[in-house]
This record gives structure tokens, C-alpha cells and sequence, in this order.
């Protein structure tokens, strides 16, 4: 299991510095970036918004793409080895909510810790977003935006909007959908959240409206995902096949990304489908790596709770079983 973290990590830190491709580069001239549209945000208790145009420039495009590939490569990957038994316990995967994840800072995998167990907790970047729906109809909610605006805290609040919670759809369970503005007196965002340069420009928005010292803000992210909530749901029982493909077919955000760096001339379709070649290979040989190693012995069943403290016991399921906690 160590082992997947150190393959998995590398894989997904290499994403964001991976060089341009080299494919068809040197014959042909790039662009080194182009202007797009974003759609506007809606906005509450707020004066003006992110910007409805953004430049996107050839290196952050590609990074962009391969980090994007990357993820939806480790979740079809996760997808088939929890059907293989080799991943046990929770499976929640975020594929189609690409965009949300490539762009986080937080999306590595030591930040995703929350499955039971590590080889899941690594190849599952959906961890998050149903839990973070989910509690936007939750009390807790409102006394953290309470104590955010009362202290006027730099911080924040992520809304991942995916239309469905488990499986109800957001119409069902919410008299209101309208979550960016849940904050009341916190300003909000309504954001794309299929389109990474939407996304990429709300949280510069956002980000710096905090550091201005204005307080918090919440950010509502509209996204989809394509599979179910988890491995146990099909996903379609309480939507349609057809809904879904329709959102792969138009607002995909691989396919918007892919289509406005091609139609701009900063890649070309070959030296996008080199990177493709390049990630599942990274995953292939993540995955193989990982399979390989042995399970860890139960009396390392106790360690790494903490990063940096000197070894502790630790009960175990009853008071005579003890483990050792090493740092």
C-alpha cells in the first residue's frame, strides 16, 4: 500500500510538471496563448463579478489537459479494480467533475484521505463532493458562515453542485437551489463548473476578495457527474441514460478544453492524443506497481496516526490487543 502512495503521488505531482508535448512542435507553430469567453457568474451581494473573458496560454493548456486525463484515467482505473475486489470498502468517483478537481490546489492525493482504505482514499478524487452537497442542507453549515462573516474570516465556502445528492436529485430535496446564496450575508458565486477557465477565474476572484479583507464568500460550482454516487449505484435509476450522455456530448470538460486549444492553435489533435497514450500508461504502470506490493503487517496497523510524535500504543478492539503508533 505504501507503494501505491508513492506511485500514485508521483503520477499525479508529474501531471502539473510534465513539459509540453512534443509532438508535430517543432514543424509546426503554436500559438503561445489565445482570449476566450467564460460564461458570466451569477452573483449575490456582489457588485461585479470574475471576468467574461480569460487568457489561456499554451503551457497551462496543456497542463491543464494532462491533469484533467489524469484524473478521469485513475478513476476508470479505480472503477476496475474495485470490480476486481483488489479496492475494498468505498468507491466514490467525480468523473465529469474534472474541471473542479484539476484546478484545486488540495487535489493531490495526500489530501484525499477520507476512504478506509489508502489504495481507495488515492485513486478516488471523488471523495468530496457528495459529502460537500450533502451538507449544504445540513445546520452545520450556517454556523460556520455564521462565525465565517462574524470574524470576517478569509475563507472560502465550496459548494460542488453535481444536481444530485446520493440519489435525489437537487429540485427533490431542496426548496430552494439557488446554494450561492445560502450564505445570506456571505456574497456569492454561481460558477460553470464544467468549464476549468470559468472555474480557474472565480477562485482568483474569490481568493482575492478575501485577501482583501472583505471576509468570506461562497462558491457555488454547477458540475455533473457521470457515474453513480458510488460503486454500489448504478446511477441511473433516478436519471436517464439520455441525460447523462447528453452532458458528456456537450459539456464534457476534457472535450471544452481539447476543442478551444485545437481550434486556437494551441495543440493539435495528435499531440493531444500523445498525451492520452502517456497517462494511461502512467496509470497502467501506477496500478500494476501498486498491485504488486504486499499487504502491510497488522502491526503496522497502528502507525502514522500522527506525522511527527514519538511512538504510542494504541487499543485495539479490546483492552488486552495493543498496536504501536510509529510516526
Amino acid at each position: 500500500m505504501r507503494k501505491m502512495l508513492a506511485a500514485v503521488s508521483r503520477v499525479l505531482s508529474g501531471a502539473s510538471q510534465k513539459p509540453a508535448s512534443r509532438v508535430l512542435v517543432a514543424s509546426r507553430n503554436f500559438a503561445n496563448d489565445a482570449t476566450f469567453e467564460i460564461k458570466k457568474c451569477d452573483l449575490h451581494r456582489l457588485e461585479e463579478g470574475p471576468p467574461v473573458t480569460t487568457v489561456l496560454t499554451r503551457e497551462d493548456g496543456l497542463k491543464y489537459y494532462r491533469m484533467m486525463q489524469t484524473v478521469r484515467r485513475m478513476e476508470l482505473k479505480a472503477d476496475q479494480l474495485y470490480k476486481q475486489k483488489i479496492i475494498r470498502g468505498f468507491c466514490h468517483l467525480c468523473d465529469g467533475q474534472l474541471a473542479v478537481w484539476a484546478w484545486r490546489p488540495a487535489s493531490t492525493p495526500q489530501t484525499i484521505s477520507s476512504q478506509p482504505t489508502g489504495l481507495t482514499a488515492l485513486l478516488s478524487p471523488g471523495a468530496f463532493p457528495s459529502e460537500k452537497f450533502s451538507q449544504s442542507l445540513q445546520g452545520q453549515i450556517f454556523e460556520a458562515y455564521n462565525m465565517a462573516a462574524l470574524w470576517k474570516l478569509p475563507c472560502i465556502f465550496i459548494c460542488e453542485n453535481n444536481r444530485y445528492g446520493m440519489g435525489t436529485s437537487v429540485e427533490r430535496a431542496a426548496a430552494s437551489t439557488d446554494y450561492y446564496k445560502r450564505g445570506d450575508f456571505i456574497p456569492g458565486l454561481r460558477v460553470d463548473g464544467m468549464d476549468i477557465l470559468c472555474v480557474r477565474e472565480a477562485t482568483r476572484f474569490a481568493a482575492a476578495y478575501c485577501r482583501s479583507g472583505k471576509g468570506p464568500i461562497l462558491m457555488e460550482l454547477q458540475t455533473y457527474r457521470y457515474h453513480g454516487h458510488s460503486m454500489s449505484d448504478p446511477g441511473v435509476s433516478y436519471r436517464t441514460r439520455e441525460e447523462i450522455q447528453e452532458v458528456r456530448s456537450k459539456s464534457d470538460p476534457i472535450m471544452l478544453l481539447k476543442d478551444r486549444m485545437v481550434n486556437s492553435n494551441l495543440a493539435s489533435v495528435e499531440e493531444l492524443k500523445e498525451i492520452d497514450v502517456e497517462v494511461r500508461k502512467e496509470i497502467e504502470d501506477a496500478a500494476q506497481f501498486a498491485t504488486a506490493d504486499p499487504e502491510p503487517p497488522l502491526e503496522e496497523l497502528g502507525y502514522h496516526i500522527y506525522s511527527s510524535d514519538p511512538p504510542f500504543e494504541v487499543r485495539g478492539a479490546n483492552q488486552w490487543i495493543k498496536f504501536k503508533s510509529v510516526s
